[in-house]
């Protein structure tokens, strides 16, 4: 007898069809093998495909690129909770995630999602030589966290970046976010990560967990205004909670399909 499976497609921190950041969610009886699980996601070839099951607590969570499961995805997040609250019908006003990353609480605001993230500030640190090399050109600051910070001057800057994908999937941590100063919003980024499968992301909301703690840093202030200036492109706000970020958008049904197998 062949295995059915429900599949939505979300476009994730946009407004709009075919803007931000796609990712496939799938609602699960139970956990199918880890294999499976990869399989699917790698079919999919999207970023992320975020795969839940119903828990005491509300939900399990995980997420997983084309080549391996991550720790914290923020767009597939916030995908799975426009699935669970529009699509399924969750009558609560909180979706609590169960994650390798703990608790991940996502709730409605106004038209928009809001999700409760734990801060991962990056710390300064010495640009490796792929980094820089892979990049093209020399930050004016380079920290580290999960991911590297690239930090330059000004958006023209960091939309001019044509990366070495082939050198920067020699870097150790996960990928790369680069950032600048936005001309309408507070700041920009790009994000990088070839060892996962992802030569540019369209919409990071993980690397907003690092980016959002330093511009508040910066800036002087908690609240902040993002655009990823992908091709997509994506717009998230951010709130600097203590040892929390608070990432907001919208998300919008793209496509919903039936796995058989």
């Amino acid at each position: 007898m062949a295995l059915k499976l429900k599949q939505y497609q979300v476009d994730a921190f946009t407004d709009r069809i075919f803007g931000g950041n796609p990712a496939a969610v799938v609602p699960l009886p139970s956990w199918l093998d880890d294999s499976l699980l990869q399989a699917i996601a790698e079919e999919n070839n999207l970023s992320e495909t975020a795969f839940f099951v119903s828990s005491e607590k509300g939900f399990r969570l995980r997420w997983f690129t084309p080549v391996k499961e991550v720790d914290l995805c923020g767009h597939a997040t916030l995908a799975t909770a426009h699935v669970i609250f529009e699509i399924l019908g969750y009558s609560e006003q909180v979706i609590t995630f169960e994650t390798h990353s703990g608790e991940l609480l996502v709730k409605k605001k106004g038209k928009q999602l809001e999700m409760d993230f734990p801060a991962c500030p990056p710390a300064p640190c010495e640009p490796p030589a792929a980094l820089t090399e892979g990049l093209g050109r020399r930050p004016i600051e380079v920290l580290a966290a999960d991911d590297y910070v690239a930090v330059f001057d000004s958006e023209a800057t960091i939309r001019a970046i044509t990366p070495n994908h082939v050198l920067l999937n020699q870097l150790d941590l996960r990928g790369v976010a680069v950032t600048a100063p936005g001309t309408d919003v507070d700041f920009v980024s790009r994000f990088f990560a070839p060892k996962f499968g992802i030569p540019e992301d369209p919409v990071t909301g993980s690397s907003h967990c690092e980016l959002a703690p330093y511009w508040a840093n910066r800036l002087g202030k908690n609240i902040l205004s993002a655009t990823q200036v992908s091709r997509r492109g994506g717009r998230i706000t951010c709130e600097v909670k203590a040892s929390r970020v608070a990432l907001s958008g919208y998300a919008v049904t793209f496509m919903e399909a039936e796995i058989t197998f």
